[in-house]
C-alpha cells in the first residue's frame, strides 16, 4: 500500500514545514483538551469536600475557558496548515494529472475512455486528498492522544486503568484485519464511479445519434444497469463499515461499563474520589475516539492508496512520441522528403504504409488521393509526428524530423483533420484558437478565405456566436470552413487538409481552393481529398492504394495515364453528369 505514495513524496517535503506547524497545533489542541478533565476533577473534588471556595471555582472556571480559547485557536490552525496543504497538494497533483494527459499520444486515448480519466481526476484525487490530509490528522492526533491518555491513567489510577483498557487491543486487532478488506473495494467503487461517468459522457457526446435511432430506453437501462452496478460495489464496502463501526463502538462502550462497575465501587467505598471517576470517565470517553479514528486512518490510507494507483497508472505512462532534448527550431529550406517510410499499427487496425518515398519542395501544392482506407490519413499525420515515422525515413528542411523540437514542428504545420473538431467557445475565439494575439481584421480575412463570412449574416451574433460543444450547433461544412480559418490563422509553414472540404458544395470548395492558392503562394499546401475536382490545380499528385504510392504527376498527366486516377476520375465525372440530368 505505501509504495503508491512515493508520488507524493516531493508534495509532502515541499509543504513539511506546513506540516510541522499544523502537528504544532494539533498537539496544542490535544493538550488543552486533556487538560480539562483534571480541572473538573478539581472542582468536583473541592465540591465534594464541603467546603466550597468560590474564588477557587471561579478561578478554575476562568481557567477552563482560556483552556477552550487555546483549543479553538489550536483547531482552526492544524485545519489550515494541514487540510490546506493537502488542497494545494489535490490542486498540484491534479495539474500533473492533466499536463501528463496532454503529452500522451493519441494512441495512449485509444486505450482509456474519457468517463474513466475524468473519474480519476476527480473523484480519485478527493480520495488522495483526505489521505494526505484527514487520515494525517486522524493518524498523529489519535497516537498522541492515546499514549497521553495511557500514561495519564496508569500514573494516576494504575489498577483501575489496567482493567478498563482490556477491550482496546481488540480494537486494535480489529482495525489492523478489516484495513485488508478495503483496499480492494474501493478500488472496485472507483472503477464502478469511472465506468458510470464513461456511460453518461458516452451517451451526452452521441445523444443525437441515440435520438435519431429512438434508443433512448435502450440507453437507460444501461444506464440503470451501471449505476445499479455501482450501487451493489459502494454496498459491499459500506457492509463492512456497518459491522466494522458498531462493533468498536460496543467494545469501547465496555470500557464504560467496567468503568461503572469496579469504579462505581471503589467511589461508594471510598476509594475513590467522585471527580476522580468523572475524570477517568472523561479519558475513557477521549480514548474511545482514537481508536475509532485508527479505523478511520487505516480507511482513508486504504481509499488513498487505491485513487493512487490509478493515478500513478496514468503518470507512469510514458509518451509515444516525444521530442529530442535540444531539438532544431527550423524547418530549413522547407522541403519534405520521404525515404522507404512504412507504418504500421501496433494494434493491427488501420491500414499500413510501405515503402513510401515522395518529394515535395517549398512552395509547392500536394494533393493526395486514393480509396477510403488506403493509407492518406495515415501518411499525412507522421509529417507532424502525431503517428512517429521510423528514423531516417521522414526529412523537413533536410533534417530528420526526430531532430526538430516537436512543439516547433507541430506549432510550424497547419492541419485541418478530417473530422473539424471545435471548442466550446465563440466563432472567433474558435479562429483564433492558434493565434491568440489575432486582430479583429486578421480573424475576419480568414473568416473570408474559407467562406465562412457569408454564413455569419445567418447566425444570431456573428463572429461571437456560440458554437456549442464540439461545434454542435453549426453544420458540417460550417465546421469545416471555421476549421480551415483556424489552421490559417496560425500562419503556418505547411498547410494540410485532411478531407476537410468533403463536407462543402463544389462551388464552395473552388472559392476557397482560389483563396487559399492567393493567400498561400510560395507556402506548401498538401490536400488529401478523394474528390478529383479538388486536386485540379495541385502542381503533382500522389495516389496511394494499399499503403503505397502507385502513381504520380500532374492532374493531366494522371487522367492520361489510364491508372486508378483516371478510373476514380471517370468515375466521379458520370456521377456528376448524372446529378446534373437529374436535377
Amino acid at each position: 500500500m505505501l509504495k503508491e505514495f512515493r508520488t507524493l513524496l516531493p508534495y509532502l517535503k515541499r509543504y513539511l514545514p506546513f506540516y510541522l506547524g499544523g502537528f504544532f497545533f494539533l498537539i496544542v489542541t490535544d493538550g488543552g483538551q486533556l487538560f480539562i478533565p483534571q480541572m473538573i476533577r478539581q472542582a468536583i473534588n473541592h465540591i465534594s469536600s464541603g467546603s466550597i471556595e468560590l474564588d477557587r471555582i471561579f478561578r478554575l472556571m476562568i481557567e477552563m475557558v482560556g483552556l477552550a480559547l487555546a483549543v479553538a485557536v489550536g483547531r482552526f490552525g492544524w485545519r489550515y496548515f494541514i487540510h490546506g496543504s493537502s488542497r494545494k497538494i489535490e490542486k498540484e497533483l491534479r495539474d500533473r494529472f492533466f499536463g501528463h494527459l496532454l503529452k500522451l499520444s493519441p494512441s495512449f486515448y485509444g486505450r482509456y475512455k474519457t468517463g474513466d480519466l475524468m473519474a480519476r481526476a476527480t473523484n480519485d484525487m478527493n480520495a488522495i486528498r483526505m489521505a494526505t490530509g484527514m487520515a494525517t490528522v486522524a493518524f498523529v492526533d489519535g497516537a498522541f492522544m492515546t499514549l497521553a491518555i495511557l500514561v495519564i491513567l496508569f500514573t494516576q489510577y494504575p489498577a483501575l486503568a489496567l482493567l478498563t483498557v482490556l477491550p482496546f487491543p481488540v480494537i486494535t486487532i480489529l482495525v489492523l484485519s478489516v484495513g485488508r478488506f478495503l483496499g480492494e473495494r474501493f478500488r472496485r467503487v472507483q472503477e464502478g464511479f469511472a465506468s458510470l461517468a464513461g456511460h453518461v459522457q458516452e451517451t451526452i457526446s452521441g445523444i443525437r445519434v441515440i435520438k435519431a435511432f429512438v434508443k433512448e430506453d435502450h440507453f437507460s437501462r444501461n444506464f440503470d444497469e451501471a449505476n445499479n452496478e455501482y450501487r451493489e460495489r459502494n454496498m459491499a464496502l459500506v457492509r463492512i463499515f456497518g459491522f466494522f463501526y458498531p462493533l468498536m463502538t460496543f467494545l469501547s462502550g465496555l470500557t464504560i461499563m467496567i468503568l461503572l462497575w469496579i469504579g462505581g465501587v471503589a467511589v461508594v467505598r471510598g476509594n475513590l474520589m467522585t471527580g476522580d471517576f468523572v475524570a477517568f470517565m472523561s479519558y475513557l470517553e477521549m480514548l474511545a475516539w482514537p481508536m475509532m479514528g485508527a479505523g478511520y486512518t487505516v480507511n482513508m490510507l486504504q481509499r488513498g492508496a487505491a485513487s493512487l494507483k490509478r493515478v500513478n497508472a496514468i503518470l507512469d505512462e510514458v509518451p509515444e512520441i516525444s521530442g529530442p532534448a535540444e531539438g532544431v527550431r527550423s524547418l530549413g529550406d522547407g522541403s519534405i522528403i520521404m525515404k522507404n517510410l512504412s507504418y504500421s499499427y501496433e494494434s493491427g487496425g488501420g491500414h499500413e504504409l510501405a515503402d513510401i518515398s515522395l518529394e515535395i519542395p517549398r512552395g509547392m501544392t500536394v494533393g493526395i488521393l486514393g480509396r477510403t482506407g488506403s493509407g492518406k490519413t495515415t501518411l499525412i499525420r507522421t509529417i507532424p509526428r502525431l503517428l512517429d515515422p521510423p528514423p531516417r525515413t521522414l526529412y523537413i528542411g533536410g533534417r530528420d524530423v526526430h531532430k526538430i523540437d516537436l512543439e516547433y514542428l507541430r506549432a510550424a504545420i497547419g492541419m485541418v483533420p478530417q473530422d473539424s473538431f471545435l471548442f466550446s467557445d465563440t466563432i472567433r475565439e474558435n479562429i483564433a484558437f492558434g493565434a491568440p494575439g489575432a486582430t479583429d481584421e486578421l480573424i475576419h480575412h480568414y473568416a473570408e478565405i474559407s467562406t465562412i463570412t457569408r454564413d455569419l449574416e445567418t447566425l444570431p451574433r456573428g463572429l461571437d456566436t456560440l458554437v456549442g460543444e464540439r461545434g454542435v450547433t453549426l453544420s458540417g461544412g460550417q465546421k469545416q470552413r471555421i476549421a480551415i480559418s483556424r489552421a490559417l490563422a496560425v500562419d503556418p509553414e505547411i498547410l494540410i487538409l485532411d478531407e476537410s472540404l468533403s463536407a462543402v458544395d463544389t462551388e464552395t470548395e473552388e472559392k476557397i481552393l482560389r483563396a487559399l492558392k492567393r493567400e498561400r503562394s510560395g507556402r506548401t499546401n498538401i490536400i488529401v481529398s478523394h474528390r478529383v475536382s479538388t486536386l485540379a490545380n495541385a502542381d503533382i499528385v500522389f495516389v496511394i492504394d494499399d499503403g503505397r504510392i502507385i502513381e504520380s504527376g500532374s492532374h493531366e498527366e494522371l487522367v492520361a495515364g489510364g491508372g486508378l486516377f483516371a478510373e476514380i476520375h471517370s468515375l466521379q465525372k458520370l456521377e456528376r453528369g448524372g446529378a446534373g440530368r437529374r436535377g
